[in-house]
């Protein structure tokens, strides 16, 4: 089965162009939709990728149709290939039903992972430069030291559960078993 996709960003534009190139391209389904294409609620975009069985075809009449973003392309392209869903841009001339259109979608691919390659790098490098001065990163501090503390010698004194500890001095359970660990990391190291 063929199935199609439309999308214009907005309501000012129409779709009848991208629908009669998917009806010439003899798609059986085709799905429209008016939303920006970085938008993640796409609810005609979701529905068409859910009725895709391995050996149909989606049909867009360009890429920017599908997505905004090389890695977004590449991503939802390595998605059809593990189900066996083959992918076709009309205007672009692509169509890995083809093995030229199959190259152009690897050779992307390989693109795609050097970037993710290169942003783990950086975000390692930078993390790393963050420690050597100091700083710890993650999420702040919402409580101040001095009432997790007073949980931790609560807690220390064994009267009452964690759970009513929490609730008492409005903490979370979680943020005052982090504090015990961090506690005991200090201890430890």
């Amino acid at each position: 089965m063929k199935i199609g996709y439309a999308r214009v960003s907005t309501m000012d534009q129409h779709l009848e162009a991208q629908v009669e190139a998917l009806e010439k391209e003899g798609c059986d389904k085709i799905f429209q939709e008016k939303c920006s294409g970085s938008s993640r609620d796409r609810e005609e975009l979701k529905k068409a990728l859910s009725l895709l069985r391995e050996g149909d075809v989606f049909v867009v009449t360009k890429l920017d149709r599908l997505g905004r973003t090389v890695k977004q392309l590449v991503d939802l392209i390595d998605d059809f290939q593990k189900q066996g869903v083959q992918f076709k841009s009309i205007n672009d001339a692509i169509d890995t039903t083809t093995a030229n259109g199959r190259f152009f979608f690897h050779i992307m691919s390989g693109f795609s992972e050097l970037e993710r390659e290169l942003i783990r790098e950086r975000t390692h490098v930078g993390l790393t430069s963050a420690r050597s001065r100091g700083r710890l990163g993650g999420r702040p501090s919402v409580h101040k030291t001095d009432i997790k503390e007073i949980a931790y010698q609560m807690v220390m004194e064994n009267n009452q559960t964690v759970g009513e500890i929490a609730k008492a001095l409005n903490l979370s359970r979680s943020t005052i078993y982090r504090y015990i660990d961090k506690k005991r990391e200090l201890a430890l190291g």
